[in-house]
């Protein structure tokens, strides 16, 4: 099995003009699209009940509240003015850990626990010696395990990083997006570089020993000269990660993406010259890109994971975790099992009410089927190595190559582009392909219909 392709990849321009529809970001396989109801509470707690007593588990709690609305977020998250609301949701947090304690077979142990949001360090620091406390209560914490917390600079303080770091706290990442101060009015999200590096300081005065820092492109007024200035800024601290989003504009779903002038927003070739600087500029400062949007120190754990292949990807982007599952607690938290995946209520209310009826808060969800497996596999290989060995795959799912004899063929376009290479079984992505690696990745995609309208655009 054999494709000719081109040695030079297309321009810019002709990359966005062929390939810029909508695709999943694919942080699992199937996608949230094909979540349904009938995966409902009781068939998540069947699902639990058979979890390994022996195997560890990975836990994620997300914490819907900000202090300000940043208007190009697409997170489940609201703002409140008052701290009420925050400490309600904490004591029905707790409830749910009691939920699931009742429906787990054994006392598992925790590998990784991850606060995610919103803003995690809107809680108090009673609060989070709380639900600390009531974690160590339902699982084995591990010595050696990995917490980690998405902050918000605006809001964060000294103190508040000492009591996580009391915890366990040893990975935080800082949302920057872009220090142009007109990118930032543009879409209400005012910080200063000197704000940023006071964070950083107090993290690691408190031993947070590793830092992950989030910049954006695409945002309206964004140029080169701006994203470059935001790297150079930024790549002075020396965060052992950094994260480069595209902004991805999806007023039809986060409503208050509409607050945003449309006008202003790079076109799609802005955007990849934006990626594609700052990328060279990360490498130029000694990070190593990672798959679709990472960029680490080669001594970090995610490029030595890169390196060795044990990259994973799921619903909190790429990820050195090797966990089989994932419990997710909270509104609108994602679990992954060996069975399926499970989403809680997304609305806060609806989960508020389900925790307190005594319900196990799980809105919808999607069981996994042997193709579902196969397939989930080649696309995370492509997303996380820029690669698969067809053959290794199908060989350790019971397949044969000839059964993606169609997908192969549709990859023609991307090798002709000189996108991808087709080497016997072996499908490795070349240069300009990274770019539109979601729509390489969909070409495996049994479920993907892009006239759906349910996706960013992957350029």
């Amino acid at each position: 099995m054999s494709l000719a392709s081109s040695t030079a990849p297309a321009p810019f321009a002709d990359l966005v003009a062929k390939y810029d529809g909508p695709a999943p970001r694919y942080t699992s396989y199937p996608t949230a699209v094909q979540f349904t109801p009938d995966v409902d509470a009781e068939a998540y707690r069947g699902w639990l009940a058979a979890l390994p007593a022996g195997d560890p588990v990975s836990l994620y709690l997300h914490i819907p509240f900000c202090a300000r609305l940043c208007w190009y977020c697409g997170c489940n998250t609201r703002v409140v003015n008052r701290h009420e609301p925050v400490g309600e949701y904490v004591q029905l947090l707790l409830g749910e850990l009691a939920l699931l304690q009742q429906a787990l077979p054994a006392r598992l142990k925790a590998r990784a626990i991850h606060l995610g949001g919103g803003t995690p360090n809107m809680l108090s620091v009673d609060e989070l010696a709380a639900l600390f406390g009531a974690l160590a209560n339902v699982f084995d914490l591990a010595a050696d395990r990995e917490v980690a917390a998405e902050l918000d600079p605006a809001v964060l303080t000294r103190d508040w990083v000492r009591a996580a770091a009391f915890h366990g706290l040893n990975r935080a990442s800082l949302g920057v997006q872009n220090l142009d101060p007109k990118v930032q009015a543009a879409v209400n999200r005012q910080e200063t570089f000197e704000q940023i590096e006071a964070c950083v300081g107090w993290l690691r005065e408190a031993g947070v020993r590793s830092l992950n820092l989030d910049l954006m492109y695409g945002l309206p007024h964004q140029t080169t000269e701006a994203t470059l200035a935001t790297v150079d800024a930024i790549a002075r601290l020396r965060p052992e990660r950094i994260a480069l989003f595209g902004y991805a504009h999806v007023p039809w779903m986060k409503t208050h993406q509409q607050l945003i002038e449309q006008a202003a927003l790079p076109g799609p070739a802005e955007r990849l010259e934006q990626s594609e600087a700052a990328a060279e500029r990360l490498a130029s400062e000694g990070y190593v890109r990672i798959g679709l949007d990472h960029f680490a120190l080669a001594s970090d754990d995610m490029a030595v994971a890169l390196a060795e292949g044990r990259l994973r990807r799921n619903f909190q982007g790429y990820t050195t975790d090797t966990a089989g599952t994932l419990l997710g607690l909270g509104a609108s938290a994602i679990g992954a099992l060996p069975q399926g995946y499970v989403q809680n209520v997304a609305q806060e209310l609806g989960w508020r009410a389900a925790v307190r009826e005594g319900r196990l808060p799980v809105a919808r969800g999607v069981a996994l089927t042997a193709d579902d497996r196969f397939r989930a596999e080649i696309i995370e290989r492509l997303m996380c190595d820029l690669a698969v060995d067809l053959d290794a795959v199908c060989a350790r799912h019971g397949r044969t190559v000839s059964d993606l004899a169609a997908e192969v063929a549709a990859l023609a376009p991307f090798a002709a582009d000189g996108l991808v290479r087709i080497e016997g079984s072996r499908i490795v992505v070349l240069g300009a392909g990274r770019l539109v690696i979601r729509s390489i990745c969909a070409v495996f995609d049994t479920y993907f219909r892009p006239e759906a309208g349910r996706h960013s655009r992957a350029l």
